[in-house]
């Protein structure tokens, strides 16, 4: 699996943690930065995420941010993203398992290291279950088809 991270000046000392974990799962990843805490418009490091995801370049996106939202928000702005927000393991799981959600977008001021961790552990492991949830997400793909012809 490859995976590419990215955060905003708020969510980088998180984000140096979660690549120690993905270093120690032996994941290959891609940070996009940010590389230090000046602070920066975090849709400007956010969308290369979704994007590389979006194309395939990586199966999996880790956004962090100050609370995940902005970062949620933009991510799902790239067709193709399901991009899940979770505070804890359990969203992060069920985000994969019935949303096939393939970015995963933490709070940095919202949970701790050991949470985030957890969550992150949660959505790579995690499965896509299909079954009665395939339909749901492709009415979802039918929706952003929709919305991006206008």
């Amino acid at each position: 699996m490859r995976v590419a991270i990215g955060s905003d000046h708020a969510g980088f000392d998180l984000k140096g943690e979660l690549c120690i974990l993905l270093d120690e799962l032996r994941i290959e990843y891609r940070d996009f930065g940010t590389f230090d805490t000046t602070p920066v418009d975090y849709p400007d490091l956010i969308a290369p995420v979704a994007r590389a995801v979006a194309r395939g370049d990586f199966e999996r996106g880790i956004v962090i941010g100050g609370s995940g939202t902005g970062e949620a928000i933009v991510a799902n702005k790239v067709r193709g993203i399901r991009c899940v927000e979770a505070a804890d393991s359990v969203t992060a799981r069920l985000g994969r398992e019935h949303n096939d959600a393939n970015v995963l977008s933490l709070g940095a001021r919202i949970i701790g290291t050991e949470v985030a961790r957890a969550c992150v552990r949660a959505f790579l492991d995690g499965e896509f279950a299909r079954g009665r949830h395939q339909p749901r997400i492709e009415k979802i793909a039918r929706i952003e088809a929709e919305e991006a012809r206008g």
